[in-house]
């Protein structure tokens, strides 16, 4: 197997980085991305990047982390025990975009790289990422653009790839006590280190190469849609829903939280507005119902 190379992949990660800041503003056209730099460890570097409050996004987070420590945290060793307290670097880009518009869904996306140092045997690397949509309202050509997008930085690497993506991502983002997925998914891996480093890398870097892609034209087409209270209540209140998920399940929330990370940081992904309604229910009939019945179950997009 090839050996990893983690300078290419830190910097690609921060180009990448810069070229979602770059985008979003420009989506947004007045909001800038306030951004920063901080040695949380020592070699360890955090730079995040926050928009808050314009005109079409209202929060965004776009943060990249080089991370190097003694012992992998639990959240990372869940799925590798053999690798509990092995020493280790991780690399990251983590996003979450909240819209101001209703009608404009919420998006995430994260790449990681990881390396491991045991004191014994080979050194193990691996890939992980992915990115999902969370819209309020659904739209099938936001839906079937978003896959069809995704299903591009798949295909190259093998024909059933898409499929098995969309499939662990429709398992990942799901709320068990709601019995409900999050939004309409995407792609999710994780582990992933087939055909050595340069097949995984390019695999990875094309799923980070097609973010802009799947998401810039859905924000775009909806960020101007006249909306009233209705539609910003409904927002608010599925908001709540996400922030279910990233407090309660999410796998790099507890990560950054074991590995003693900036507190700002890992929890920028969280709505900045959000309601909770005591047990309600959408009105049949209605667009806000037809997000239930007809976009959150795991549907076949393509």
């Amino acid at each position: 197997m090839s050996a990893p190379d983690r300078d290419a992949a830190r910097a690609f990660l921060t180009d990448l980085q810069d070229r979602i800041c770059d985008a979003l503003e420009g989506a947004d056209g007045q909001g800038r991305f306030r951004r920063e730099e901080y040695e949380t460890h020592p070699g360890s570097i955090n730079r995040p990047r926050v928009l808050e409050d314009g005109p079409v996004i209202e929060k965004a987070a776009v943060n990249f982390s080089h991370t190097r420590g003694d012992a992998l945290p639990e959240a990372a060793t869940a799925r590798k025990p053999e690798l509990a307290g092995v020493g280790f670097e991780a690399l990251s880009v983590s996003l979450i975009v909240h819209p101001r518009n209703p009608y404009a869904p919420t998006t995430h996306m994260n790449l990681r790289f990881f390396t491991t140092t045991p004191d014994e045997g080979p050194e193990q690397w691996w890939f992980g990422g992915g990115f999902d949509l969370t819209p309020y309202y659904g739209f099938e050509e936001d839906a079937v653009h978003w896959h069809r997008t995704a299903k591009a930085a798949c295909d190259p690497t093998g024909p059933k790839v898409y499929a098995e993506c969309k499939a662990a991502c429709d398992e990942y983002f799901y709320l068990p006590w709601r019995g409900e997925a999050r939004g309409i998914g995407g792609i999710f891996f994780d582990d992933w280190d087939r055909g050595g480093f340069e097949a995984a890398n390019a695999f990875w870097e094309r799923v980070g190469d097609q973010f802009l892609l799947a998401y810039v034209p859905v924000l775009e087409r909806r960020k101007e849609t006249a909306y009233g209270g209705r539609e910003r209540d409904f927002q608010l209140y599925r908001r709540g829903r996400y922030a279910e998920f990233n407090l309660a399940l999410d796998r790099g929330t507890r990560y950054g939280l074991q590995s003693g990370g900036r507190i700002e940081s890992i929890l920028a992904s969280l709505p900045p507005a959000v309601a909770w309604r005591y047990d309600w229910r959408p009105e049949p009939g209605t667009s806000e119902a037809a997000l239930y019945d007809d976009f959150l179950p795991p549907r076949d997009w393509i």
